[in-house]
């Protein structure tokens, strides 16, 4: 009864239709490759048990709405579950020793939050750039392989999870008393993005990867002739000098074996404020943002070279001439307001250094890592508008060398004299 072969008539009415073909024949030409085989059912068909018609069934496909939504939902309860597990543990300890253990907690973890941010909004550049139509491969010199926004976007997804997470269980560790194990998280985090970066075999973007160390290498010695991209990522390293120097500080504390301990005081003496490489770490990117404009002038012999040595281009100031009929007019992002906007609130956020004046505000971590993530933002808000003034001086070239081919009125008034006499 269940089990066996279903023994079916070839002229069953179940089975077929008003033609003369069977109703199951019909199904699989008319699904055509819609469909696939997924077994095979048995008919008896005039007597003979070894003739078989193949049974179809359409594919379950979920609708990629329905997987994006499954995927924030999944996001959501990470995002719970690890807010709810590390204020957990940060309850559980003692006052006293819950504000200096955040302390050491928001050292190791915040550079890292501060990149994942960067990255974010790195990805967002990348989109207004492809609907704004610029062709930032051709301004950066990027190659076919080279990471699109959605690719960005997908890095800092798992940047995202993969940083709070080891966070969580930093928290939850050290208030469980599993001190050593606490101590590794921090420890494998970095050593695992390190090998990321340097891993030498074709796999996880291999070339991107390698554009971005071949081009922190030509920053940190300028020994050939520098070109917008090399200018384009000194300048966001100097957004980010806060940034390397809590890396420095974290990877000094885990060189000497003194994250997860007590040790503040020994720990400050040997990796805190009062070490040398601090000041050094931060100045560095403005040395190399300096040495950068000193190669400049000395291969091409600009002045404004010299005068770059900020991270804003002086030619930029004639963006802003909206009453003259120029190319730099041409604005790509917006209404004239969002060009002044940018100006008064990049003089705003120029100014957030002033909270160090205040000995409360700079001893407060929350305080500090506000304004490190001001300052990515308004780097942020800046690659807008210096991308878009090296499309618009790439776009003027052709421009230009077709006016420096116009003839000039003279040879115009000849040509005429000649074609007058010719006939």
């Amino acid at each position: 009864m269940f089990g066996g072969q279903v023994a079916a008539p070839i002229n069953s009415p179940h089975l077929r239709r008003s033609g003369s073909r069977a109703v199951v024949s019909d199904l699989g030409a008319e699904l055509g490759n819609g469909v696939e085989n997924s077994y095979v059912h048995p008919l008896e068909i005039n007597g003979s048990k070894n003739a078989s018609i193949p049974l179809v069934t359409a594919a379950i496909v979920p609708s990629p709405t329905l997987l994006w939504r499954f995927k924030v939902l999944l996001f959501l309860l990470w995002g719970f579950i690890c807010g709810k597990t590390g204020w957990q543990s940060v309850m559980r300890m003692s006052a006293d020793l819950r504000d200096l253990f955040l302390y050491e907690a928001f050292l190791y973890y915040n550079p890292l939050l501060l990149v994942t941010t960067m990255v974010w909004l790195w990805g967002i550049n990348l989109w207004v750039f492809s609907r704004s139509n610029i062709n930032y491969a051709k301004i950066f010199d990027l190659d076919q392989n080279h990471l699109t926004h959605r690719e960005i976007w997908k890095c800092a997804t798992w940047m995202t999870i993969i940083v709070p997470t080891s966070m969580t269980a930093y928290l939850y560790l050290y208030s469980n008393g599993e001190v050593s194990l606490a101590a590794s998280q921090p420890v494998l985090l970095y050593f695992a993005v390190v090998m990321l970066l340097i891993f030498p075999f074709d796999i996880f973007y291999f070339s991107s990867r390698y554009y971005l160390l071949r081009a922190l290498w030509r920053i940190v010695l300028p020994l050939q002739a520098i070109t917008f991209s090399d200018f384009f990522l000194a300048d966001i390293l100097t957004s980010m000098a806060k940034v390397f120097s809590d890396i420095e500080r974290s990877v000094c504390r885990m060189v000497h074996r003194q994250v997860a301990t007590i040790a503040w005081f020994e720990a400050d003496s040997v990796c805190g404020s009062h070490s040398v490489a601090i000041p050094l770490v931060l100045v560095l990117p403005y040395l190399f943002r300096f040495f950068q404009c000193l190669r400049q002038y000395r291969d091409i012999g600009e002045r404004s070279a010299l005068l770059n040595a900020r991270d804003w281009d002086f030619s930029f100031a004639r963006m802003f001439k909206f009453n003259k009929s120029h190319l730099y007019s041409h604005l790509l992002h917006g209404r004239t307001w969002v060009y002044f906007w940018v100006i008064g609130s990049n003089l705003i956020l120029r100014c957030t250094w002033t909270y160090k004046l205040s000995a409360h505000l700079r001893n407060n971590y929350l305080t500090v890592f506000t304004i490190a993530a001001l300052e990515i933002f308004r780097r942020f808000q800046w690659i807008f508008f210096r991308v878009e003034n090296e499309w618009n001086k790439i776009n003027s070239r052709p421009n230009m060398q077709l006016s420096m081919n116009d003839p000039s009125d003279d040879e115009v008034k000849l040509l005429s004299s000649s074609a007058g006499y010719n006939v």
